[in-house]
This record gives C-alpha cells, structure tokens and sequence, in this order.
C-alpha cells in the first residue's frame, strides 16, 4: 500500500484531468437524514475519471518509449482517456474497439487524435488483437486498471475527496469494474484516514471482485450484464485485487432498478445525466445506508457521464421501481364495469402510473397496472395484501424481469370476437379521476376492450382504448366523447392498429 501511496502522492495528473468538485446531494441527505457528497468525475474533459489513469501512465514513458506510441484496447471511457493523453504528451496513439462499438465512441476517439482499428465483436477479441499489435509495433501498452501507475492516477480522485471534505466521512463508496479506481481510491484512503470505511460497488450481474474475494484468487465469470458498461469486466486485475482483497471493508452488490434510480437521484440533485456504472456507486450507498442508519457523512464517486442517449428511455422506465416508488402488479378481476370502479377504489388514491388491458372474451379480466407508491417496499406488500383480501388474484410483478423488460409492452394484440371495434388514442388529463370519469361516460352497453397507459412525466397521460360497439350506436359515442372533453382520435384504420389489434383484420 506503501508504495501505491507514494505514486499517487507524487501522479501527473493535472496537465489534461480536473480537479472536480465533490457536490452535497440535498435532496438524497434529507431522505437519509444524513449528509450524501457526490464526487464529480463525469465533468472531466472526457467526461470520466479514465483520463487521471491513462495520462499517468503515459507521462511516466520514457522519450523512446513515447517515439513508439502507444496502444489500448476499450470501447468506451478509457479510450478517450488515452487518445488524450497521447495527444497532450505528443505521443500517436492506437485504440482497439470491438467492431460493436457505437458509432458515437468511434468519432469521439478519432475526434481526440486516437487512431482507430475495429476488431472482433468483444472486449477481449479487441484486447488479444492489441496486445498482437504491440508486439508487431513496439507501442507501450495502457491498460485500463491492471497497472500501478494507472492505479496511482485513479488514486487521486480519493486525495481530493479528503482534502475537499476534512471533516470525518463515514464511508466512500467507489464503483468496481476491475478495480483500478477500487485500489487506488482506497489505499490513499485507508493511509490518511484509516477511521473511514471503503464500500466497492458492483452490479448484480457484475461481480467480479466480490467473486474474486469469495474464492481468495482472481477469477473469470462465465458472462457480465451489460447495463453498467463501465463495469462490465469480467475478470478483475491481479494488482486490484491484491489491493482491494486488502483495503476494502465490504463489497454491495445493486440490481439494475436501483442504479436507475440512482441515476434519477444525480439528476434531481445536481441536473447531471449519469452513465449506468456512473451511478452504480450512489446506488450501492443508499442500500448501504439503509442496513447502516446514522448521521455521518457518506461519499459516492460518479465515475462518468458517457451514456448513450438510448439509454435513458429504460433508465426512466425503471428508476420510479427503482426507488420503491411504484409497484408493478398482475391483476385478475370479472370483466365488468363495476369492477374496474371497485379496483380503482381499492387503490385509496394512489395514482395508477400504468394500466395494460385487452379483451379476452372470457368474462375475466387480466392487467398489468402500475401504482404509485410512496413508503417502498413495505406499503407495496400492504397493497397487495389489501386487494387480495378484496377478493383480486394478485401477482408482484415488481421484481419480474421478464415482465419489466417485455410483457408490459407486449399486453394486448388481436383478440377473436370482436367485429365491431373500435380504437381510440386520447389525451387523459394528469389528475385522479380521469379513468374513472371516462369509464363513466361510456354506455353500459359500450364494452370497454382495451386499454393502454402509461405516465411519462407530462400534463396529459397517452392512451390508447379500445370500445366494442354496434355500428348504430357510433354516432352516440362521438357525442359521449365530445361531452367528456378529453381530445381524441379515432384510430381504427390506424395501419398499426389495423395489423395489430383488430380481431376482424
């Protein structure tokens, strides 16, 4: 540990990397009822803390070594960390990217002054093709955390959370892909401030130190979720692990809700948008703090911001779940209007954030509905006790993840026995009642066959419904809906309706 001390206390850092700033998360300490710090290392130039390792370890290169260049393999943060750092010390660089590389991390590599190669379709066809071409060429290579002076500059994110906080820290938690920020955040840690506690953060799916400790020697998994990215490693590095093995006080463990909702938690405090292993670490803090209550100050490191926009659309999916704001159930009841108002009651005003229905015909009704909720885990098992002993045949779907990821999307379709149907897509008022109001102003006679919703944060909730109703009588709906007042268009030709939904196509 010595010695990994020394290197950081004396690391090249500061010529490309920033000192970032450690941000009190209002919001997250008022629900914890203690002070939650997030250190900033998304606002680096690369927007990751891959950039104090990389240039680190290519200032420590020799004039002829730099002469060769130097080469890496990633597909993400610590590529750009070292096509920068090569650029600044003058040195080329050559970056080895799986051929499954976003086209957005390709340009901003080659935008930085790295020299691009594409190969393979995996991290470890990019890295075994790199370490080929270092022999051929001679280049140094830089590897993304298994190395002392890589693990130095990482380091140096955990000296500037001690001097930016010298009050006492109960504990610093630190994201774990394969332990360069782990190791060296740690040992500078343990050295100064021996009284604090140093969490590594893992994803589920991930664990890849927590199995390396478990077995007491490094170890390769079989496969790693893909969520986190950043920390997607299969196996952990020799060096990290030494250190880590030595240095950290536990390892937790979070699941792919929870860095979601973490990432809300980033956004709602300081308007920043975090990359899923970016908020893996404040994520493993709040389940930490959960099983360890008291008032000291904790500190989580967001590791980077390069999030691919397309991601967010699962991380808003799943962050509300995430946070044990919303519960996810299967619900079955009688097919009958009076029902639906019965259900709807049942729920003693929380708000529905989802309702998945379609027709079966066979007088049951089957949804899949979403519930606000507002104390977590305990009012969920409280609500379905409630509507079982009501008499619903209820399923916790919370937890499915095959439910989360597909069934939710795939409720409805066509149904048989249904030749007069007709699909509306509405503008629901954002307030209670809206459903409740529009189950009113259909006709006893009207059979409501469908319906989809689901909230997105805006004043008016998207739905699509379905209404079965003899054709005589659709004059008498338009004047229904037109006196309901909610906006509407009837999309019953609708070709993806037409394809679809509608049992008659």
């Amino acid at each position: 540990m010595q010695d990994t001390v020394r290197r950081i206390l004396t690391a090249r850092v500061y010529d490309v990397a920033e000192e970032t700033p450690l941000d009190p998360l209002k919001r997250l300490s008022a629900r914890l009822d203690r002070p939650a710090l997030l250190k900033r290392e998304d606002l680096q130039p690369v927007f990751s803390f891959k950039i104090r390792g990389a240039y680190n370890k290519i200032a420590a290169l020799t004039e002829a070594e730099l002469a060769r260049g130097v080469i890496c393999a990633s597909a993400g943060n610590h590529a750009q960390g070292v096509a920068l750092a090569a650029a600044r010390r003058g040195a080329a660089s050559t970056i080895v990217m799986p051929t499954t590389t976003p086209g957005i991390k390709v340009a901003a590599v080659k935008a930085l002054g790295g020299n691009v190669v594409l190969h393979g379709d995996s991290f470890d066809d990019a890295y075994a093709h790199a370490r080929a071409l270092e022999k051929d060429t001679g280049a140094a290579f830089v590897h993304p955390f298994d190395d002392p002076d890589v693990i130095a500059g990482q380091g140096t994110v955990g000296l500037e959370i001690l001097r930016q906080h010298p009050d006492p820290i109960d504990a610093v938690f630190i994201p774990i892909g394969g332990g360069g920020l782990a190791a060296g955040v740690a040992a500078i840690v343990r050295f100064l401030r021996p009284e604090t506690r140093i969490i590594g953060v893992e994803p589920a799916d991930a664990p890849t130190m927590k199995s390396a400790l478990a077995a007491g020697h490094v170890v390769t998994l079989d496969q790693v979720g893909l969520f986190a990215d950043g920390v997607a490693v299969k196996r952990a590095g020799d060096e990290t692990f030494r250190l880590c093995r030595d240095l950290l006080d536990e390892i937790v463990l979070v699941d792919t809700d929870a860095i979601c909702a973490a990432v809300k938690d980033i956004f709602d405090d300081v308007r920043a948008v975090a990359e899923p292993s970016g908020a893996v670490a404040l994520a493993g803090m709040k389940v930490w703090a959960a099983r360890n209550p008291g008032a000291g100050a904790l500190v989580a490191i967001n590791s980077g911001a390069n999030v691919n926009f397309d991601r967010l659309r699962h991380v808003a999916e799943r962050a509300e779940i995430g946070e044990g704001a919303e519960a996810l159930l299967a619900v079955a009841m009688p097919d009958r209007r009076d029902d639906y108002h019965r259900f709807l009651q049942a729920l003693d005003g929380r708000s529905v954030t989802e309702f998945n229905y379609r027709w079966s015909g066979d007088g049951r009704a089957q949804i899949f509905v979403g519930v606000g909720l507002r104390d977590g885990a305990a009012e969920r098992e409280n609500l379905i006790a409630r509507l079982q002993s009501d008499g619903y045949a209820v399923e916790d779907m919370s937890d499915n993840e095959t439910a989360k990821l597909h069934v939710r999307y795939m409720v409805g379709g066509r149904t048989i026995g249904l030749p007069h149907e007709r699909l509306l897509r509405f503008e629901f008022p954002e307030r209670p009642g809206a459903f409740l109001r529009f189950l009113n102003s259909l006709q006893p006679a009207w059979a409501l066959t469908l319906f989809h919703y689901r909230n997105h944060g805006d004043d008016v909730g998207r739905v699509l419904a379905g209404v079965s109703i003899a054709p005589d009588q659709v004059a008498a709906l338009w004047t229904a809906l037109d006196a309901l007042g909610y906006p509407y268009v009837d999309e019953t030709d609708n070709p993806a309706c037409r394809l679809f939904l509608d049992g008659a196509a």
